[in-house]
């Protein structure tokens, strides 16, 4: 069983196991109530949850790992994650009132992907943890028996014809060769995967159409954007990039929404953008908005 968990930015998730819970993420520091908030949503107990899998540690996907770990959560770290357990701490430290707890390192239980199937089938999860590196080189991948697969900021399958790098098109690769039902995104609504053979960039007879459930559209992309040549809007410029000083803080897209009174799906679409596009420009995340709406 999966459970959505979305009380943040950063779609977080919780998969059944057997004393109780491996959550999939969190969100930014400074929203452990909004987390217990939602889990009492789900009639979950926080003490229920016992496991936390962090897909890459970038500030809005570790932001409560040590103030999971001082719940008595046991933090699983992948071996090629050890080295950037601490890479948010010092954007952390900027905001002085923000609570955030580091993990602490001598508490963490590193595991091994070779490892990683039998620790999981232990603990009552049928599944294995892939190293799925191409939005950063710590991103790793669940990939469960049952089809469901949670890949964190892995840029998006719709996307796939606009990414050129090497790590993407072999990460999505190696997750196509397992035959996945569904695709639970950081940001993006889950999708389904139709079981119809394409030939595409990845690789031969793999699973390769999308359907969102979320919206129903197929998406693509092409490009950064600043150079697609599309109209410039000084307006919606000046509302992007107000967003993405919001996101930068933390601020939950509700607020954002109140604050700046504009509309949420456009809220949804920058921060989406923002947040799985390192180093994208304004004008990108338009051209991005735009494609999607065609």
């Amino acid at each position: 069983m999966v459970h959505e968990l979305r009380y943040d930015n950063t779609n977080s998730y919780l998969i059944s196991c057997d004393e109780g819970y491996l959550m999939f993420d969190t969100g930014w520091a400074g929203t452990f109530s909004r987390m217990c908030g939602a889990l009492g949503k789900l009639q979950i107990k926080l003490s229920e949850v016992k496991y936390l899998l962090i897909s890459h540690f970038h500030p809005d996907h570790m932001g409560l790992a040590g103030e999971l770990m001082e719940q008595g959560v046991t933090v699983l770290v992948m071996e090629s994650q050890m080295s950037h357990m601490h890479d948010a701490d010092s954007i952390f430290a900027r905001d002085k009132k923000l609570t955030y707890i580091p993990i602490a390192d001598a508490r963490i239980q590193q595991l091994t992907f070779e490892e990683s199937r039998n620790f999981l089938r232990n603990i009552g999860i049928d599944g294995y943890i892939l190293s799925t590196p191409g939005h950063s080189d710590d991103s790793i991948s669940l990939l469960l028996d049952s089809g469901d697969i949670f890949v964190g900021d892995l840029y998006p399958l719709y996307e796939l014809e606009a990414h050129d790098e090497p790590d993407v098109q072999e990460s999505w690769k190696r997750i196509l060769e397992c035959k996945p039902n569904r695709v639970f995104y950081g940001h993006a609504k889950t999708a389904v995967l139709e079981k119809c053979l394409t030939k595409n960039k990845v690789g031969e007879d793999n699973l390769g159409q999308v359907t969102d459930q979320g919206d129903g559209n197929t998406q693509s992309d092409q490009g950064d954007g600043d150079e697609c040549g599309m109209s410039v809007n000084p307006e919606l410029h000046r509302l992007v990039k107000k967003i993405m000083g919001y996101i930068d803080k933390g601020m939950h897209v509700d607020k954002i929404v109140v604050k700046l009174k504009t509309d949420k799906v456009f809220v949804e679409d920058v921060c989406r953008m923002y947040l799985t596009h390192p180093n994208v420009s304004v004008q990108g995340i338009l051209d991005r908005i735009e494609i999607k709406g065609k």
